[in-house]
């Protein structure tokens, strides 16, 4: 599955926390600016936003790139973990 991620992209309805990244993905990061080409976007699975709160209007590409990544271990890590 890929997953799709670009500052243009802050208006989606879909949050980065509401997927499973336990799987196989790949996530696919826009350029800084000028966000992912049309056919990328389009032959990305999902497309995901990160939520931004005050005065920010969007996080740099490696920022946002760091805060899914981040995701993707805490999630596959919890499933490691006994309960």
């Amino acid at each position: 599955m890929a997953f799709g991620l670009s500052e243009q992209m802050q208006r989606q309805k879909k949050n980065y926390t509401e997927f499973d990244f336990t799987m196989n993905c790949c996530i696919v990061i826009g350029s800084e600016g000028k966000g992912m080409r049309d056919l990328v976007k389009k032959s990305c699975d999902e497309l995901v936003s990160i939520p931004l709160l005050g005065k920010m209007s969007s996080l740099n590409a490696s920022v946002s790139a760091a805060i899914v990544m981040y995701e993707v271990v805490r999630q596959r890590q919890a499933i490691k973990q006994p309960q």
